[in-house]
């Protein structure tokens, strides 16, 4: 292990995402997802007018902020344009993998099949909320 070039960091401490429709993707995430809504979140800079919702989900330490930016042209998501790729969400074991990819079925969730990535020994299942941002689920395979 090299050692840190630098002050320490400790872990993330939350996602943000701009959405489109703050209320579309609130409670998209909450129904979905399971998270809860905490908090009302003001944008502090001058430059970005508009608003957030924090959510915590009951199991997890990873608060995920969406975004309503006023100056928001709507535009698509894309993960091959400069900035975030994805979000990847840890799940416990393999088969509670499983159980979210019915869930996500019954939903009627835009998903992909669980792929297992024997190299990294992990499972993946990746799924997209309402504006396509793109979204995994990762398990150990075993």
């Amino acid at each position: 292990m090299t050692e840190p070039t630098g002050p320490a960091l400790a872990a993330i401490h939350h996602v943000a995402l701009t959405v489109t429709d703050l209320d579309t993707s609130v409670a998209w995430y909450e129904r979905v997802l399971g998270f809860e809504r905490a908090a009302e979140v003001p944008h502090y800079q001058a430059r970005s007018a508009g608003h957030g919702v924090m959510l915590l989900h009951p199991d997890s330490d990873l608060p995920v902020v969406l975004h309503h930016h006023d100056a928001n042209a709507k535009e698509p998501f894309s993960e091959s344009r400069t900035g975030m790729d994805h979000v990847g969400l840890a799940v416990p074991t393999r088969g509670q993998l499983d159980e979210w990819r019915e869930r996500f079925a019954e939903m009627g969730v835009t998903q992909s099949p669980i792929v297992d990535l024997e190299e990294y020994e992990v499972s993946v299942l990746v799924f997209r909320d309402p504006d396509d941002i793109q979204l995994e689920l990762v398990a150990p395979i075993r």
